[in-house]
């Protein structure tokens, strides 16, 4: 990790309690900052609230967040300001796998899921932090959770595929119009990474396939979720102030090929 400085900074986290959530929230709060930790997962959200709290230099407060519910997303920008004072940062990155079928199997109700939770819960963050951040003298810093699906097809993905290209369509326009109001809105696209959604995904749990799929980048292994946070904090610190509207992207060459 490197070395941010975060003081004073109030940061929102979603999907928040396991994977890279977990680990950005907690690096978040290693440099200093005030964190909102957001799930559906109580039990763990409250686990990594706590961590924060009684390990870390910063202070976290657990709230549930359902990313498909309005109401939800709105609560927890209040609780920011509330609690905290203000909504300086916000990392948008609850996500689900998705049905793995061609696309022409994928049933109605599985892509309505998998687009409401991994883009529409994006874009219900994204409404809920600019209300909050345009209404402050200092603007604020947003990244969005893609993925290198985010800017490649894979076979069997075609649900969770749209729905990452869709967030960097979503964030490339957000940039654009919120720049004038100091507010930097990015995404962020890794790889595949040892989380828990590759657990449930079968990817992990097979030794076979885990190897298929670290074979697909030139480091020949998976990612970690710390390697994704340090990159976040990056795009959420002054040594990116002139990053705007940017998919960055840590892959170990994954769409280089």
């Amino acid at each position: 990790m490197a070395d941010y400085d975060f003081a004073d900074k109030t940061a929102v986290v979603t999907g928040g309690a396991s994977g890279i959530g977990r680990e950005t929230a907690i690096q978040f709060a290693e440099a200093g900052a005030n964190v909102v930790v957001t799930d559906v997962d109580d039990e763990r959200g409250e686990d990594v609230a706590s961590e924060i709290n009684d390990e870390t230099e910063g202070a976290a407060v657990f709230v549930h967040v359902d990313v498909t519910d309005m109401d939800d997303v709105e609560a927890m920008v209040e609780t920011a300001t509330e609690e905290f004072g203000g909504l300086d940062i916000a990392f948008n990155n609850a996500g689900i796998g998705g049905p793995e079928a061609h696309a022409g199997d994928v049933e109605e109700d599985e892509w309505l899921a998998t687009i409401g939770v991994n883009l529409n819960g994006v874009w219900r963050a994204l409404k809920a932090e600019l209300d909050a951040m345009t209404d402050q003298e200092e603007g604020g810093t947003i990244v969005n959770m893609s993925s290198v699906l985010g800017q490649v097809g894979f076979e069997g993905s075609s649900a969770y595929v749209a729905a990452k290209h869709g967030v960097l369509g979503l964030t490339k326009t957000a940039a654009w119009e919120y720049a004038g109001e100091d507010v930097r809105v990015n995404a962020i696209c890794p790889g595949f990474i040892e989380t828990p959604l590759l657990d449930e995904a079968g990817i992990t749990t097979n030794e076979e396939l885990q190897g298929q799929i670290a074979g697909m980048h030139s480091q020949q292994r998976l990612g970690k979720p710390e390697e994704i946070a340090d990159a976040v904090l990056w795009l959420c610190s002054e040594g990116a102030s002139f990053t705007n509207g940017e998919a960055l992207t840590v892959d170990s060459g994954f769409t280089s090929r």
